[in-house]
């Protein structure tokens, strides 16, 4: 089977605003992404993840772009454009950090309804990429926070529940090799640097774990940091 590369979206205006953009137009990308070699780049239709891989696409004319709208962010429903600082109070955000197999965003969809298309959608492409390409292939695809540690979390065999306990930085690379047999996790997180491991100052009672809690903190989602 092939490898996949999994690229989370630069850091976003959303990400510097501290708001929780969800599926929110207009989010541009403050940092971009260096080529890699690829039989095929993958999309979110999200604006924030195109900008992303536009000079990898640029570098390379002949890579074919395809966009899947199953590895889109997660429906956050009414949560979408809110400022993080603001839900860190709702009952449901403790769920979502807790508990996310039980989460559901008003308006929006549940985290399981999220983590199935993600995987159905990856193990899609896998098969359709082993096809075009070999099972040697590697393919990238760029998404979001919470997708990525949804799609982890399947391949080490983890409880959705316990996804939060990954994290995807912007801009960072996880890498999964998929067999017959088993998937294998190369690189999780790889942003080439160690900055992300510094003391971050945080005001008390601050949620950490949190797009709506996961591209919240760290520039994630609402499932992470």
């Amino acid at each position: 089977m092939p490898t996949l590369i999994l690229v989370r979206h630069g850091r976003s205006t959303a990400n510097t605003a501290g708001v929780l953009a969800g599926r929110t137009p207009g989010v541009a990308l403050d940092e971009r992404l260096a080529s890699l070699p690829l039989a095929a780049a993958v999309s979110s239709p999200l604006q924030r993840c195109r900008e992303t891989l536009q000079p990898l696409l640029d570098a390379r004319p002949g890579l074919p772009l395809h966009t899947e709208e199953r590895i889109s962010e997660c429906d956050y429903g009414d949560w979408s454009g809110r400022k993080l600082a603001e839900l860190t109070d709702e009952p449901l955000m403790s769920v979502v950090q807790q508990h996310p197999s039980a989460a559901a965003f008003p308006g929006g969809e549940s985290m399981r309804a999220m983590q199935a298309r993600a995987v159905e959608a990856v193990r899609e492409w896998n098969a359709r990429i082993e096809a075009e390409h070999g099972d040697g292939a590697v393919y990238v695809m760029c998404s979001h926070g919470d997708i990525i540690k949804s799609v982890v979390a399947d391949a080490l065999g983890m409880h959705l529940d316990l996804f939060q306990r990954i994290q995807a930085e912007p801009c960072s690379v996880t890498a999964i090799r998929y067999t017959r047999l088993r998937p294998f996790l190369l690189r999780l997180g790889d942003t080439g640097d160690f900055a992300s491991l510094e003391p971050r100052e945080e005001s008390a009672g601050a949620a950490t774990d949190t797009e709506a809690g996961t591209d919240a903190v760290v520039g994630g989602g609402a499932g992470a940091p």
